[in-house]
């Protein structure tokens, strides 16, 4: 079985590198509805998973000057508060297995169809923040609002892990309208990093990962990753993300109904 996970990572791998997004929304379902992975143990693997993944992007990022460390730093003073309250309240006042893994299927399912939406109009959402008057990064609504948006994506990352790739790119178009797209994405990932890291700890500490599925996981994304990346320029990312979202949307109604 380990050969077939290192392949799903190399194909999820594979489509991150190219579309950029895809990783927790393609990889918590797999895991759940195609190897019957119980949907804790799915999300806490595929958290830190993320965080291993993404700590080589952030750090690419940040060399090229694409990270603004400010907005990371609203972002994560409510995404991480709210990710361990979010662990703490699962883990203690839902101890029975069947029904935490309930709460987790809905809510993985809720996230994969929000993060369908967003990939289905990200241009027109896009297109729509950067007709508003452009909004600097200062200012207390600006950071009082990216704050809120942080704790929902911690809680909806640790409920789900799903929502830090497209749905967080998404709200900071909204909220910085006037920062160049490299540096949302950039930003994105680095805030994803500490996220990720400490959601799944916290679910690690349940016993919630499977190590050797990690390790498996790992083997065929990195690789996977780096010719996606090669392959970004030829291959129509329209035409993937169309189909992504249609595949996340299906997914995502099965899960939450």
């Amino acid at each position: 079985m380990d050969w077939l996970y290192t392949l799903t990572g190399f194909l999820v791998g594979l489509i991150v590198g190219i579309t950029g997004v895809g990783g927790g929304s393609l990889m918590t379902p797999l895991l759940v509805l195609l190897f019957g992975v119980a949907p804790v143990t799915a999300v806490g693997t595929d958290l830190l998973f993320a965080a291993l993944t993404k700590a080589g992007g952030a750090w690419a990022h940040a060399r090229r000057g694409n990270v603004d460390w400010r907005v990371v730093g609203w972002l994560a003073a409510g995404s991480v508060p709210a990710s361990a309250v979010t662990l703490v309240l699962l883990h203690m006042f839902v101890p029975h297995p069947d029904r935490l893994s309930a709460i987790v299927s809905v809510g993985l399912g809720v996230a994969l169809i929000l993060t369908a939406c967003a990939l289905v109009f990200r241009e027109k959402l896009h297109a729509w923040a950067a007709r508003r008057a452009p909004a600097g990064i200062d200012g207390r609504s600006t950071s009082r609002q990216t704050f809120i948006v942080g704790a929902i994506l911690g809680v909806l990352v640790t409920v789900s892990s799903v929502g830090a790739g497209a749905l967080g790119v998404t709200a900071l178009f909204f909220l910085y309208p006037g920062l160049a797209a490299a540096r949302i994405v950039g930003t994105d990932i680095a805030h994803a990093v500490p996220l990720t890291l400490v959601a799944g700890l916290g679910h690690a500490a349940a016993g919630a990962v499977d190590w050797q599925l990690l390790v498996a996981l790992l083997t065929g994304s990195l690789p996977g990753i780096w010719l996606g990346s090669s392959l970004s320029q030829k291959i129509p990312e329209r035409v993937l993300r169309t189909a992504l979202a249609a595949m996340l949307l299906l997914i995502g109604g099965k899960l939450a109904l």
